[in-house]
């Protein structure tokens, strides 16, 4: 089956820390750039890290940086989002998904998504 897994998140204080795994199985994982989403309610979508397929590029949303770091083990067919310092505004729904560029502030979507997963930091 292709699909992309996640697993982390939960609920953390703030200043603590949390890391998300995205998990792909049933397609040709290494050959996907791979973003991080995340959507709190009644907010829009907010892109916030992304990594290419093969090259390392990454780039982060300004909201998130220098406190989130996006990593990627083609081997083990996973990206990894290591979220520090976090703050009660980072609480959200955060989904992985695969897309076609990691370029600029604004990454398109592609062909899988993960199922999604509730970070909620409290003040």
């Amino acid at each position: 089956q292709e699909q992309l897994v996640q697993s982390g998140g939960g609920l953390v204080q703030a200043g603590g820390s949390l890391r998300l795994s995205c998990t792909a199985s049933g397609f040709a994982f290494d050959y996907y750039a791979i973003g991080w989403f995340r959507q709190a309610p009644g907010k829009g979508r907010e892109d916030i890290a992304c990594i290419s397929d093969r090259d390392g590029t990454i780039h982060y949303g300004d909201s998130v940086k220098g406190r989130f770091t996006i990593s990627r083990d083609n081997a083990k067919n996973s990206v990894y989002l290591q979220m520090n310092a976090l703050k009660p505004e980072d609480t959200a729904d955060y989904y992985c998904a695969t897309i076609y560029a990691c370029q600029g502030s604004t990454w398109y979507q592609s062909h899988y998504r993960g199922q999604g997963t509730q970070v909620t930091v409290s003040s």
